[in-house]
Order: C-alpha cells, then structure tokens, then sequence
C-alpha cells in the first residue's frame, strides 16, 4: 500500500492549519484595536478551524494505522517519522518528509503567532486590572475630615432648639 493517503491527510492538516493561522493573525489585529464584539465572532471561527483539524488529524491517525496494518507492522507503533526512516524509499519518502516538514514550519509559525496573541491578552488584562484599581477608592479615603475627633464617642451637644424653656 502507498502512502499517499497519509500524504493526502498531512495536506489537508497544512491548508488548515494556515487557514488557522491567518484567523491567528486576525485575532492579533483585533486584540491590538481593542475591539471585543469582532474577537468574540473570530473565536468562534477559531474552535471550528480546530474541531476541523482534530476530525483531520484523527483521519491520519488511521490512514497511518491502515498502512501499517498492510505492512504487517503494529499499528500502535508506527507513526509518520518511522515510515519516513524506516519503511519508505524515493520519490515517497522524499513527498512525505517535505509535507511533514512543511507542517512542522506552519505549526512553529502558529505558536509563534499565539504566543503573541497571549501577551496581548496578558497586557489588555493588565491595563483592564490597573485601570479598576485606579477607579476602586482606597480605605483611607472612605471617610472626609479628620478621623481623631470622630473616633471619641463625644457627649450629646444641644443646639437652641433641644432645650427645655
């Protein structure tokens, strides 16, 4: 058996995954403009770019399970980088190592991204925090005046109009 449909599989995980990573880039101008109601819609997309890698990823899963049913070998052992070193020859062998490099650079690429997207977070986070902070009046400012007198139960005073005629 061929390994093309392993190939196929690793083809359809990189245009994904550089659909993905231009959502990525999207979600870095959009956190840069502050702009919560468009990050909302693009985190949307977001999950159904990765729900989509994951049914992708579990269809290579089982074409590299297939072909190593047909080769007789143990499913449970075999991944890509062993049929690449061990198993494949030429024009195969040189087809999937470039796909699976190719992939590789994309998924740094997108870490990469994301990891930018997080600090971005972090700091909107940060700016939100600091900014609540500054709003929040602190415990020593509750109360206006000066705080020893008022501390002193003093004794009722009576103005003109409590007293007894």
């Amino acid at each position: 058996m061929s390994v093309q449909p392993i190939i196929q599989q690793l083809n359809k995980l990189i245009e994904l995954h550089d659909s993905l990573l231009q959502v990525s880039k999207q979600k870095t101008e959009i956190l840069k403009k502050n702009k919560t109601d468009a990050l909302q819609k693009l985190l949307v997309k977001e999950q159904k770019h990765v729900q989509a890698i994951n049914q992708i990823e579990q269809k290579r899963i089982e074409a590299v399970a297939s072909w190593a049913t047909t080769q007789n070998l143990d499913p449970t052992t075999v991944t890509v980088s062993t049929i690449i070193e061990e198993h494949t020859t030429g024009a195969e062998q040189k087809q999937l190592k470039e796909v699976t490099l190719q992939l590789a650079e994309q998924l740094v690429e997108l870490r990469s991204q994301e990891d930018l997207n997080k600090q971005l977070t972090q700091q909107s986070l940060q700016f939100v925090q600091l900014s609540l902070d500054m709003m929040q009046p602190t415990m020593k400012n509750l109360n206006y005046g000066n705080n020893k007198h008022q501390s002193k139960p003093s004794a009722p005073r009576r103005s003109a109009f409590d007293s007894k005629a």
